[in-house]
């Protein structure tokens, strides 16, 4: 989910030129260009609008063709937005790069393109000789290709990014995808038989993070975001569950976080002319998989600390990821687990093992070179009690628990390394601020007893010359 961003003064001009001209529908033979920077800069938006829905209900969905600067080169792509959130791009799970221009054309023969110079194609719908008549965008934010009979042959529904909107309908084994900023992972919201999760993924490893099943261990076949909120339906089309409630305002849309990754369902609130959270999956920023960096700890408040190693040969590791604590141990032979105490991790679905004790465990995950992480588990039901081994491959979601839970949580590590778990940053500056007043105040009075003292010596030394 991104908000609009103010940019340049092409793309005000732009918008303004489009409000000229915009109609309901581009039939086939438009062509639209945009023209692109020749040299690049960082942060440059160019957006020509080209549509919008016959909505009646605010913020309305419009239709945009964009450029966009991105990692020293300009994308191309078609976007769809509510008001000033981007709720659907074509250049979302791949982009297309190009120079000098980005146009749009709706070809004779019914397939919808963008193109780069020379009519180099990046990006179709593939709708060639399937008798497209117009690209029309709908009052639900739904772009169709449609034909003369109004059927739809396209539809931006059928390929989700990471918006859901209202009305719109997911089936069993489709996701949404979010990619954060500066990161090699990316979080799905994936849509299973017998559950709605939340997951990480970093190659090829996946865990999930939250999830919500319906009760009775009924299936799903699909969901639908309705203006009461995210419903859950079987075989025959009948509710089995629902997230969400209802609220005066209805749903507008749902969204996974491309920097949090956590899920959200949104409605309008015309008192703040903004859109607003009835729901949240995750209330506490601990509970979210990378609200730290990897070998991150989340603290009771909200800070992060880091797990950071002391050697023999060197000083302490300077960040959470990186120096001593290798990302693999593969080849290595001289490892060993490091208890952390108070700690758990937030990441499910890893490999269990169950009745083996906290040794065992440990041993599970020293013999498994893949293995980075363990976490063992001990409780009770009644009579009877159990112990619990999860093997993890990637150290990350690591949160701060109350002590006494019969958690342990065990990092592997080199050998002839011992832990120091750094303070959060916060604390940090509070010590910093409190040594500075403190060495202050020692200076003052410090400073304050030499004058005494030499102001007493001079007194001592007048009286003696007076009495000579």
């Amino acid at each position: 989910m991104k908000l609009l961003p103010i940019t340049s003064v092409l793309l005000l001009l732009l918008v303004l030129v489009c409000h000229g001209v915009c109609d309901s529908a581009i039939r086939v033979g438009h062509r639209v260009s945009l023209a692109i920077p020749l040299e690049y800069s960082d942060g440059f938006i160019g957006r020509a609008f080209l549509m919008d829905s016959a909505d009646t209900m605010e913020p309305s969905f419009r239709v945009a063709l964009s450029a966009e600067a991105n990692k020293g080169k300009y994308s191309c792509s078609l976007e769809v937005f509510l008001g000033d959130v981007k709720v659907w791009n074509s250049g979302h799970h791949s982009k297309f790069y190009t120079f000098d221009v980005c146009v749009l054309e709706l070809t004779q023969d019914g397939d919808l393109q963008l193109k780069g110079p020379k009519d180099r194609v990046g990006w179709r719908t593939g709708t060639s000789g399937q008798g497209v008549e117009r690209l029309q965008i709908l009052r639900t934010g739904n772009l169709v290709l449609l034909d003369v009979l109004n059927q739809i042959k396209w539809q931006s529904f059928n390929f989700p990014t990471d918006v859901m909107l209202w009305g719109q309908r997911l089936d069993v084994s489709t996701w949404l995808t979010s990619f954060p900023s500066n990161s090699t992972s990316f979080y799905t919201f994936e849509i299973r038989h017998d559950k709605v999760a939340l997951y990480l993924n970093s190659g090829k490893l996946k865990y999930s993070y939250w999830e919500f099943k319906p009760s009775k261990n009924r299936n799903i076949t699909f969901i639908e975001l309705s203006s009461r909120g995210l419903e859950l339906f079987n075989d025959k089309h009948k509710k089995i569950a629902q997230i969400a409630q209802w609220k005066v305002q209805p749903m507008r849309f749902l969204a996974l976080g491309n920097k949090t990754g956590n899920l959200g369902i949104y409605f309008y609130s015309p008192t703040t002319q903004k859109f607003e959270a009835s729901f949240q999956a995750l209330n506490s920023t601990c509970d979210l998989p990378l609200a730290c960096k990897p070998y991150g700890i989340c603290t009771f408040s909200h800070a992060c600390s880091c797990i950071r190693l002391i050697t023999k040969e060197n000083d302490m590791v300077s960040d959470c990821n990186e120096g001593n604590i290798p990302s693999h141990f593969c080849g290595r032979t001289q490892v060993k687990m490091l208890e952390l105490d108070g700690v758990v991790s937030v990441l499910k679905d890893a490999p269990k093992r169950v009745n083996v004790t906290k040794t065992t465990c440990a041993n599970l995950c020293l013999n498994d070179c893949k293995c980075v992480a363990a976490l063992h588990s001990y409780g009770s039901y009644g009579d009877s009690s159990f112990e619990e081994c999860s093997l993890y491959r990637l150290v990350a979601g690591i949160k701060q628990v109350e002590r006494g839970l019969d958690l342990s949580y065990m990092v592997k590590v080199p050998k002839g390394s011992w832990y120091h778990q750094s303070k959060p940053s916060v604390k940090k500056w509070v010590l910093i601020v409190v040594g500075v007043v403190d060495g202050l105040i020692i200076i003052l009075v410090l400073g304050g007893l030499a004058y005494y003292f030499i102001h007493k010596r001079r007194n001592n030394s007048s009286a003696t010359d007076n009495n000579t």
